[in-house]
């Protein structure tokens, strides 16, 4: 009788640790789907161009992240990517580093539109080169004023400024956040 008792007691630990995690996780997701939203609705609000990609995208992905450095600079985020078609959410981290001038930190939002379902399937599995993508997206003139894919990827960033221009992705890895994607 009193093994079932402690053996019953350990079973509502157990599970109550885990309903607890859930729960965390489900509020990580709901978390990270509002700030993507809210950075889409703000994107299309300063660019009427990156509405008509976003319809035309296969699937897009938002990340908010922190970028910080002196003459070597590191920064991490999270974020979701999403299948249009389907619905499927990839909840995922970056992080980037790299070496220039500068000293400083930004906060900024990342905006990554995929004009095929191939393109968004090899980033969420981590077949992306991003320094490639980087200088295809950003072109000669800068992202904020164009209005089609480059290599089938169209990439924006924001900050709380506003639209940036260019966007430095290079050296920036992304993966899946596997507690998020259960």
């Amino acid at each position: 009788m009193q093994r079932s008792f402690v053996l019953a007691t350990v079973l509502m630990f157990v599970g109550g640790v885990a309903f607890a995690q859930g729960d965390r996780a489900a509020e990580r997701r709901q978390e990270i789907d509002a700030g993507a939203q809210a950075t889409l609705d703000q994107l299309f609000k300063v660019n009427a161009s990156a509405k008509e990609l976003y319809d035309r995208a296969a699937g897009y992905a938002v990340f908010t992240a922190t970028k910080a450095g002196f003459i070597v600079s590191g920064g991490s985020g999270t974020g979701v990517a999403v299948n249009k078609a389907t619905g499927q959410r990839t909840y995922m981290r970056m992080g980037t580093g790299g070496i220039g001038l500068g000293i400083g930190a930004q906060r900024y939002s990342m905006i990554i539109l995929f004009e095929s379902a191939s393109q968004l399937e090899r980033f969420t599995q981590g077949g992306w080169d991003s320094s490639a993508t980087a200088q295809a997206a950003a072109g000669q003139d800068g992202i904020a004023v164009r209005s089609s894919f480059i290599d089938g990827i169209a990439i924006f960033q924001l900050t709380d400024k506003g639209l940036m221009a260019h966007a430095d992705i290079s050296g920036t890895r992304f993966w899946a956040i596997e507690e998020l994607n259960r």
